[in-house]
């Protein structure tokens, strides 16, 4: 089910009504849990199969780790991670497993590339491993405030924690520690109104208006097209792109994060303006980033084993995280490539006796900016050799005519990526109060604009993983 169609809006009407009428505090719970399997099973029922299994697991797995023996504490944190990653694999993994190394000649080989990829697999899978670490470790929480002597209460607030609708199929991803302690008796007069709606309207302005608008001409990135066009195309083409995933993503998220709190439950901030940003994955999919960083970077050791170290469990986690996004190589050799960014990052920062003056940082920014937004290609292009050929052709194709209208309409729709980022400029210096006093007339501009022009209905780009 998908956030911009209407039988979401009527869920969500009846959802809201039905949880803030009067004495319904004590079904507040179950009635999310009922919503959000509902909005998980409306495309596909079979899928609540996975989603109740991995729920499973992962509650009885963490009641024993805090009330069962304390010799099998480990045994049983352990043993639910890995089947965690056995289903994500399974699930995920299977086909480019198959294809690598089985071929499709085979019985199993043909088997393991029909697998189907469920929605949302990759996120309610690394919470499920979140509530498992964080009961195992507890170290900076109690952790009987997160997992109750009551194992139906326990069960009821894990698969709200592993289900709870907006952040379901496409994050951003919550930590136990942060979510858990959050599920009590939420009040209507608790709502962050003005919050929630500049969030879900900016969220639908970017999804509707401009990710579905750009995806309408970055199609030609994908191949064959692309070798018909000239290297100025081919470049917006990439830039449109940058733009498109940013926009349907981050709009994601900032509707995702106002529904939350529509409901009384806040989720942290998943983009902070990355576009602009001097280190991109300090702002980028947040939630992932600070996840890997927190359960894969530090217990590979971080930077407290040596300078090589560092540079390796930087690589080694965004090459994994690279391969979270999807099963092909070219993810891999995406999240590869970003880690070699960071350990080059942080070499320079180490080595480099100079430091860049202030008023010259936009020349980093810019450059992470590049690196970025070529790097999304291989988003793009799953096969690592159109790539390559697409590349190429901007190399080779310096003397094709240009596509002038898919150039005119990508930086139009591109436009308000850029403003956005601008006006986040303009807010932290003195123009801030002169832009506050016209919001009112942007939101009217924004809800006019999702009104009249938006594109046509395409599902998240984050969907598929």
């Amino acid at each position: 089910m998908l956030f911009n169609s209407f039988i979401f809006l009527g869920l969500l009407a009846i959802t809201f009504i039905l949880y803030y009428l009067p004495r319904m505090e004590h079904w507040q719970v179950p009635l999310l849990i009922a919503a959000s399997l509902v909005f998980y099973a409306y495309s596909n029922p079979w899928l609540l199969l996975l989603l109740l299994f991995s729920a499973s697991i992962n509650i009885l797995a963490s009641y024993g780790v805090v009330f069962g023996k304390p010799e099998r504490r480990r045994l049983l944190a352990t043993a639910g991670v890995v089947i965690n990653l056995l289903v994500l694999a399974f699930f995920k993994y299977s086909p480019l497993l198959a294809g690598a190394f089985l071929g499709v000649d085979s019985s199993l080989g043909t088997f393991l590339l029909q697998i189907p990829l469920p929605i949302g697999i990759s996120f309610f899978t690394f919470e499920g491993i979140s509530l498992l670490v964080d009961t195992y470790q507890g170290k900076e929480f109690n952790r009987e405030a997160l997992v109750p002597r009551s194992l139906s209460r326990h069960a009821q607030r894990t698969l709200l924690f592993i289900s709870f609708f907006p952040h379901l199929v496409a994050g951003p991803i919550l930590k136990a520690h942060d979510y858990l302690p959050q599920i009590q008796a939420k009040h209507w007069k608790q709502i962050p109104w003005d919050s929630v709606f500049v969030k879900v309207l900016t969220g639908y302005f970017l999804k509707l208006v401009v990710a579905d608008n750009l995806k309408d001409f970055t199609f030609w990135i994908a191949y064959p097209y692309f070798n018909n066009q000239s290297t100025l195309t081919l470049a917006v083409l990439l830039l449109g792109y940058s733009c498109q995933i940013f926009a349907d993503f981050a709009g994601y998220s900032l509707i995702a994060i106002g529904l939350a709190a529509l409901f009384g439950y806040q989720f942290n901030d998943n983009f902070n303006f990355p576009y602009i940003a001097a280190s991109f994955w300090k702002r980028w999919h947040i939630s992932l980033s600070s996840f890997l960083m927190e359960y894969l970077y530090i217990p590979l050791g971080g930077n407290r084993k040596g300078k090589f170290r560092t540079y390796l469990n930087l690589i080694i986690t965004m090459g994994l995280g690279g391969l979270w996004h999807g099963a092909a190589w070219s993810y891999a050799v995406w999240g590869l490539f970003h880690g070699a960014l960071l350990a080059i990052e942080r070499w320079l920062q180490q080595n480099t006796p100079l430091r860049i003056p202030a008023s010259f940082s936009w020349i980093k920014r810019v450059w992470v900016f590049v690196m970025v937004t070529l790097g999304w290609l291989l988003f793009k292009l799953p096969d690592f050799n159109h790539v390559i050929g697409y590349f190429t052709s901007m190399l080779h194709n310096q003397g094709l005519a240009h596509n002038y209208t898919v150039i005119a309409y990508i930086l139009l729709y591109a436009s308000p990526v850029f403003l956005y980022h601008a006006c986040y400029l303009l807010t932290d210096r003195s123009w801030g109060e002169r832009l506050q006093a016209y919001r009112y007339w942007v939101y009217g501009l924004l809800l006019f604009l999702i009104i009249t022009n938006s594109g046509s209905p395409g599902s998240f780009i984050y969907f598929q993983f």
